[in-house]
């Protein structure tokens, strides 16, 4: 006999809210000042109340936990919204959204997003997480810019490799959080950043 319709749902409950506990307590943990420095699965484990081998059930291995982590920062921050500059028709128009939506993303939590940075230094395994993610953030810009040489010129086939390098760097975490500082506000970035970006676009020459 198979499980009840309303038991399999509520199983699946039990897993997400599970899930969830165990997300938060890794955002917890890193939000705290040096927390990274002390991330691990049991700690973690604890902090969600949960027994260490419930988190490999769940996530698979430390990584898969951590991916976890980003994927529910990413939902939290509105990175759906990134589709959007690809579908405007000025690809100009695009690259000020995608810069938009990334600016929105890094101001989400910041204090994660930092003890994320820390973890990289620290752990191989969570640098190669990192280091993916940040290659659909290249491949990205590398469409965007495509589409903008076509239609205007710029950057340069010579330029180009160049030019995404720096929008690359523009749109990092690292340059958000330099710029934000404790002054300047998430619209003031994001229309800093658009402005370098758009000065990167147009070359040389410009």
């Amino acid at each position: 006999m198979t499980p009840r319709p309303y038991r399999m749902e509520r199983r699946r409950e039990l897993a997400d809210e599970t899930r969830s506990r165990i997300v938060n307590a890794a955002r917890e943990l890193l939000a705290a000042s040096g927390g990274f420095a002390e991330l691990s699965v049991d700690a973690i484990a604890r902090r969600a109340g949960v027994a260490r081998m419930t988190v490999y059930y769940q996530f698979g291995s430390k990584e898969g936990l951590l991916e976890g982590l980003c994927d529910s920062l990413a939902i939290a921050g509105g990175m759906d919204q990134l589709a959007d500059a690809f579908r405007l028709p000025d690809p100009l128009d695009g690259l000020d959204r995608f810069i938009t939506v990334l600016i929105g993303f890094w101001s989400s939590d910041r204090a994660v997003l930092r003890g994320l940075g820390g973890l990289a230094m620290l752990d191989p395994g969570f640098a190669a997480v990192l280091e993916g993610r940040s290659g659909r953030r290249r491949e990205g810009l590398k469409v965007l810019l495509a589409r903008i040489a076509k239609k205007y010129g710029r950057p340069t086939p010579e330029d180009f490799d160049d030019t995404v390098d720096v929008l690359y760097t523009l749109t990092s975490f690292t340059v958000f959080d330099t710029l934000a500082g404790e002054k300047r506000s998430v619209d003031e970035v994001a229309v800093l950043v658009r402005r370098l970006a758009r000065s990167a676009v147009h070359g040389r020459d410009s």
